[in-house]
């Protein structure tokens, strides 16, 4: 047994890579999206394998890489480590450039970003090819039964797979700085959101223990104001001792303008009893409560000035117009949207690969008499999110949205069911407007469900009458 440095396939977070296989068999077919005659036509171009000046394997970890390097004019393997550090990693770059000049160099690695890929990504004659920790396990597996697993190994695994199986893995195009810049904002954005309602519900549990009665009395826990409330007053007796003057212009200057509330508040605190007494509960409840408040108050605070940034980077990108015209996008899912599809139109080919990949599209098992039809597992948690979430908030903007739920609904479908469902289709009229870089119209689509003679636009034709 061996004690080393955490290396990537040993973090459990695979389900939410957004690592995607080739769905095209050798040699790679391109679409080509052109307009003739006020028509759109797609043509299929054949593109050649390219061969490289060398192949390699890296097994990247927080200290340590692992690398497994062969010349595309010999069948030597050569194994070596390298430490993670930007002075080694430069100068390991620079080796490779000056051992294999004007040629490029396929590197396989279990990520599409992370430490490593930030490091390798400006260099225009490395090119990088990450695999799913999930294929490599299974790739693993099928040599080693026994779940025996080593970096070396692994290193070795991922040469092959770039030198033997290219054909079936998608090379790494960074998109440009701005939607790169986006894509980390909303994902940092989110995370926020998680910690606020992570802290909001731990401050929640606190104060039932102890004081519940704050609960009504500071208001929203996501706001300045809680924070204030619970600050000044963490307790019952503190509160109770306050005089109502200064409760009063508390709340006055924190915006809350209804006299009726504030007045009921006040008797509220005047004539509340204390839930418990326990001197033990009462001292370190109210010493986590200020922990928290600690906490949360940059959260709260970081969220909108995070939001506001990532406003004005979207506000002045190329493709601000197409996704701001999706009814329910709004200021928070529209620059989650473009993230979700970048802007290289030629990662997607087809609706199919983002709904595939989003998690969107479902998952069927089949063997023998038995089918079972379930939603995806192992899917980027966070594009599914944002799928899933635009489509709710459509919903409430968009009358066909609206029709196609409620029919879904009807059907039997739950509501998480069926708004994956209305995702599912969604994604198909996203792509199509970002293929072709044309912004949604509602009354276009409209007409085309008329035309197609689908279901929907009997409903809405029926809504319309009445």
């Amino acid at each position: 047994m061996r004690f080393g440095s955490t290396t990537h396939t040993q973090m459990p977070f695979h389900e939410n890579s957004t690592i995607r296989t080739a769905q095209n068999q050798s040699p790679r077919v391109h679409q080509k999206i052109t307009r003739k005659a006020g028509k759109f036509t797609m043509k299929q171009e054949a593109q050649k394998q390219e061969e490289f000046g060398a192949y390699i394997g890296l097994d990247w970890a927080d200290r340590t890489h692992v690398i497994s390097l062969r010349g595309s004019d010999s069948n030597k393997v050569e194994r070596y480590e390298l430490a993670h550090k930007p002075e080694i990693l430069a100068a390991w770059v620079s080796g490779l450039q000056r051992r294999f000049p004007g040629q490029r160099v396929a590197v396989a690695l279990e990520q599409a970003r992370g430490a490593v890929v930030h490091a390798l990504m400006g260099y225009d004659f490395l090119v990088l090819y990450p695999v799913n920790p999930k294929t490599l396990a299974k790739y693993r597996e099928a040599f080693s039964p026994s779940g025996a697993k080593d970096d070396p190994t692994d290193a070795d695994l991922l040469l092959e797979l770039v030198t033997l199986h290219r054909a079936k893995l998608r090379p790494w195009l960074p998109d440009d700085e701005q939607t790169r810049t986006i894509t980390l904002l909303v994902e940092y954005r989110r995370d926020l959101v998680d910690t606020q309602t992570r802290l909001t519900n731990q401050l929640t549990s606190l104060l039932k223990l102890y004081y519940p009665q704050a609960l009504a009395w500071a208001g929203e826990l996501t706001t300045v104001q809680a924070c204030d409330f619970l600050q000044r007053w963490p307790t019952l007796a503190k509160v109770q001792q306050a005089a109502p003057a200064k409760l009063r212009q508390f709340y006055l200057a924190h915006g809350c303008r209804k006299a009726d509330v504030i007045e009921r508040r006040l008797q509220e605190i005047k004539l509340a009893q204390p839930l418990t007494r326990d001197g033990a509960v009462l001292s370190a409840s109210l010493a986590m409560v200020q922990a928290t408040i600690s906490q949360l108050r940059p959260v709260l605070a970081a969220i909108p000035q995070m939001e506001k940034q990532i406003a004005e980077l979207f506000s002045q990108h190329a493709d601000h117009d197409l996704f701001s015209s999706f009814p329910g996008a709004g200021p928070v899912l529209a620059p989650r949207l473009l993230a979700a599809f970048g802007t290289d139109r030629g990662r997607f080919a087809t609706a199919t690969e983002v709904q595939q990949l989003s998690g969107i599209a479902p998952v069927m098992e089949r063997s023998g008499k038995t089918c079972w039809v379930h939603r995806r597992w192992a899917c980027p948690k966070f594009m599914r999110q944002s799928f899933h979430e635009f489509a709710g908030q459509s919903i409430l903007r968009s009358a066909w949205a609206r029709a196609f739920y409620d029919q879904q609904r009807q059907r039997g479908k739950g509501h998480h069911a069926a708004l994956r469902s209305l995702a599912y289709r969604w994604i198909r009229i996203i792509h199509r407007c970002w293929q072709m870089r044309v912004p949604y119209c509602e009354e276009t689509y409209c007409r085309a469900l008329e035309r197609r003679q689908s279901p929907l636009a009997r409903v809405l034709s029926a809504q319309t009458q009445n």
